[in-house]
């Protein structure tokens, strides 16, 4: 019964990640639309900690599937699933089945790697090109 909790609240956290790239990502072209059409500085693209987490992460997004990697998350949920029950084609939770839809889509891989692969470029691009500031100066 445990290794299907860790299973599940494991999906939650994934859907949370995936949800927090698509959030910066989102976030990052909102702001470089307002800096353009504007110029206007806006403050997402001074949240130093936000900015540089997601960059690492998206990095981290890109680089498995490039060497054919599955994401950790995803091995570990496997893992735990196939400790609790090998012989069940579905374990899980009500929530998290409905989670892990999401989580895991049923399309064609080069669906998810080539519009991740797009989001990294672009959001690599702005953190080099509008970096953001660790420290604010006080005026």
């Amino acid at each position: 019964m445990k290794y299907r909790i860790m299973a599940d609240i494991l999906v939650v956290i994934h859907f949370a990640w995936i949800l927090f790239m698509l959030t910066g990502f989102f976030l990052t072209v909102w702001s470089v639309c307002k800096y353009i059409i504007f110029k206007v500085r806006n403050r997402f693209l001074d949240r130093w900690l936000f900015r540089t987490l997601h960059c690492g992460g998206i990095l981290l997004v890109v680089i498995f599937p490039i060497f054919g990697k599955y994401c950790p998350l995803t091995v570990w949920e496997y893992n735990l699933r196939s400790q609790y029950a090998p012989d069940q084609i579905y374990p899980g939770s009500f929530i998290a089945r409905h989670i892990e839809q999401w989580v895991y889509p049923s399309v064609p891989a080069a669906a998810i790697i080539i519009p991740t692969i797009f989001v990294a470029v672009f959001t690599l691009a702005v953190f080099f090109v509008c970096p953001p500031q660790k420290f604010k100066r006080h005026k």
